[in-house]
């Protein structure tokens, strides 16, 4: 199983989750670009959503290219599904949480608004680079504790404070300029024409309270999939997957019980990768 972050994300959001499948079995996650143990891109430039999908795609041969099972959230969704795009040979299951199939800027809150904004957003960026980096990294983290918790981004029944906090922490470590351009990216890439053709066993993971990406975009995700599961979180957010570990882990352990090991078992499961 194989872990596709977030933007901003060094891996905060499966705290919980990949310490439970680890006892299913073998589990691997990586940084980004310009996240966490990972340096800046070489070409700044090179921050598209397939490039990141042609990074994941090292990291399974890295590994010994074993079968995998990719688990994303949020833009790691993406990711992942450009990464069964690129080599579906020796992808054994996709779950995909909290995320879309792309277009997501235009999804934020209902509107378009922040898909409109970010062209001036970077526009400023460029023009502005040090000011924009030291005031981004400068937030200070226990007012974006309160904000999270008072706009309602997280669910504040179950999100606890030291589960946020690390991400918060790590966010103003990534360069604004790289997360807009990320961003922006994210919001123009889209793999829907790709849903339709995925055969491998499927989890799709929405938030009923999710406002980065809707609970409708998860259902219709996995509609569009061809024998594609949903699990929609009650009361979730966008950072569901940790509010609600216990559920998650019973969920996810059982889909790779049911679909994903009988689907390795079959003689077409086991073509062997491209090299």
């Amino acid at each position: 199983m194989l872990f596709c972050d977030g933007v901003l994300c060094d891996g905060f959001i499966w705290k919980y989750l990949w310490g439970d499948l680890a006892a299913v079995g073998p589990v691997a996650h990586w940084h980004y670009r310009g996240h966490g143990r990972s340096g800046a891109p070489v070409d700044p430039e090179r921050v598209e959503v397939e490039d990141f999908a042609r990074d994941l795609d090292r990291v399974r041969q890295h590994l010994g290219d074993p079968p995998v099972v990719l688990v994303g959230h949020s833009f790691g969704v993406q990711v992942a599904l450009e990464a069964y795009r690129l080599r579906p040979e020796g992808i054994a299951g996709l779950v995909l949480c909290c995320g879309a199939p792309g277009r997501v800027t235009e999804t934020f809150h209902g509107t378009n608004v922040l898909a409109q904004l970010l062209p001036k957003i970077l526009r400023w960026v460029t023009e502005y680079p040090e000011l924009a980096r030291a005031l981004w990294s400068r937030v200070p983290t226990d007012l974006s504790v309160k904000l999270s918790y008072l706009t309602g981004e997280v669910d504040k029944a179950n999100m606890r404070r030291e589960d946020l906090v690390p991400y918060l922490k790590h966010m103003t470590t990534v360069d604004f300029a790289l997360f807009v351009k990320v961003l922006r990216s994210a919001g123009e890439h889209s793999a829907e024409d790709l849903l339709a053709h995925i055969g491998v066993p499927s989890l799709v993971v929405g938030a009923e309270r999710d406002t980065f990406t809707p609970p409708e975009l998860a259902r219709n995700m996995a509609e569009a999939i061809p024998g594609g599961e949903l699990l929609l979180l009650r009361n979730g957010s966008h950072a569901a997957v940790i509010e609600q570990p216990d559920l998650m882990r019973t969920r996810v352990v059982r889909f790779l019980r049911d679909r994903v090991a009988p689907f390795l078992a079959e003689p077409r499961a086991r073509v062997p990768a491209r090299a």
